[in-house]
């Protein structure tokens, strides 16, 4: 399937800013799951400082503002041709080994909630069965609402206040899946909703990794393994680790964010 995607998102200050500097994960890079024929992010009221990829293999590009401007805008677009693998990434390994995407966060550290949720074992086809029992068990504990958590908010915490977003599906899974001893990450990226072409936003996974299989993706809000709508853009052991755009400004500006994503066949 091709997509044609386009994401805008503005800064706009009510005062003069000497200096900010965005950490920006928007460009998605080939796999066993997608192609990208052209692809470009594009800046205005700042500059690409530098880009480089980072130890999960992202591709960062950093991001600094114009002195004294009140207006950053950073939009990321072009194609991507996705392919329906069923959710298997496949035996794909980077910088980072197995044994990392065991290791808990801030965000993803079990508590009470996460630790009676369902173990995973078994073999190859037992684990996939479970890993599916256990999005589906998720759901159910912690429905899709919008509102009720925020960037910042741990999984643990998620689960206890019983709703969420896809951020909070996602780093419940995955912490609940690394207590089997089973590496799982977090993946940034899109999602084609069929119905609309302006998403509400980006949108959030997890990834475990399976005997024989290799990473594996689930789509707890969704409850489905991503096929040909979904686009990867970053991974890590959290959120925050895979955030589309991150960063820090000087200064006691009043900030507010605007965010447009659509994604189109």
């Amino acid at each position: 399937m091709e997509l044609q995607i386009s994401h805008t998102t503005e800064y706009a200050y009510d005062a003069p800013v000497d200096y900010a500097l965005q950490k920006v994960r928007l460009r998605p890079l080939p796999s066993s799951m997608q192609n990208v024929p052209n692809w470009s992010v594009e800046i205005a009221g700042g500059k690409i400082e530098t880009s480089y990829a980072d130890h999960y293999g992202n591709h960062v590009d950093l991001v600094s503002i114009e002195r004294g401007a009140q207006k950053l805008t950073i939009r990321a677009s072009g194609m991507v041709e996705t392919l329906n693998s069923t959710g298997i990434l496949g035996q794909v390994f980077g910088r980072a080994p197995l044994w990392h995407f065991l290791q808990p966060t801030v965000l993803t550290t079990a508590g009470d909630a996460i630790k009676a949720l369902p173990r995973i074992t078994g073999n190859t086809g037992a684990q996939l069965s479970g890993l599916h029992d256990l999005s589906a068990a998720i759901l159910k504990a912690l429905p899709y609402e919008y509102g009720r958590t925020d960037v910042n908010t741990p999984a643990e915490v998620a689960l206890q206040g019983s709703h969420g977003v896809c951020q909070d599906h996602a780093q419940v899974f995955l912490t609940a899946v690394r207590l089997s001893g089973i590496p799982a990450r977090y993946v940034s990226g899109y999602l084609m909703i069929n119905d609309r072409v302006e998403q509400d936003a980006t949108h959030a996974w997890a990834e475990a990794y399976v005997n024989d299989l290799g990473w594996v993706g689930f789509d707890i809000s969704n409850g489905v393994s991503p096929d040909e709508r979904y686009t990867r853009i970053a991974i890590g052991r959290d959120a925050r680790d895979a955030a589309p755009i991150e960063g820090l400004r000087m200064g006691s500006a009043d900030e507010t964010l605007m965010v447009s994503v659509q994604v189109q066949q």
